[in-house]
């Protein structure tokens, strides 16, 4: 059985792919590509109740708990944002729930993308990381009581 990634090695791995181009638009780029290879959302989960609150654009998140580790998809119906998720699952998707919850992000910072994004994507990102620690944190009480 191979080992799975730690948070911190992951988001290294992004700060390295991060590091690979000179300017933002090309960041901008990877990050849209990225959105594009995020798995579609089944429509029957684009609905309120999976919607993340603080977002401008429209964004749906879901969690599943298996064998104690979390997994998360999602969707949004702008590119970048599809891009921003997709870093967020690829860092969090198959960890516990207390791995998730001690999860820094630092990655975020390191990348520069508070610095890049607008105010309202800024704290659409928020919102999203918020959400998926939430879910953490219910599924933390679920298994732990």
């Amino acid at each position: 059985m191979q080992a799975v990634q730690t948070i911190q090695e992951t988001e290294d791995e992004i700060v390295d792919e991060f590091s690979l181009f000179d300017n933002w638009e090309d960041k901008y780029e990877y990050i849209i590509d990225l959105g594009k290879k995020l798995e579609p959302l089944d429509a029957k989960f684009k609905i309120d109740e999976n919607k993340i609150k603080g977002c401008q654009s429209q964004v749906w998140l879901i969690a599943d708990e298996k064998e104690g580790r979390i997994y998360f998809k999602a969707d949004s119906d702008a590119v970048i944002v599809r891009g921003l998720v997709s870093m967020l699952i690829r860092v969090l998707s198959g960890h516990t729930a207390q791995e998730i919850l001690d999860a820094r992000l630092d990655f975020i910072d390191k990348i520069g993308m508070k610095n890049h994004l607008a105010q309202t994507r800024s704290n659409g990102l928020l919102s999203m990381v918020k959400q998926m620690k939430h879910y953490a944190l219910a599924y933390n009480v679920k298994l732990n009581g």
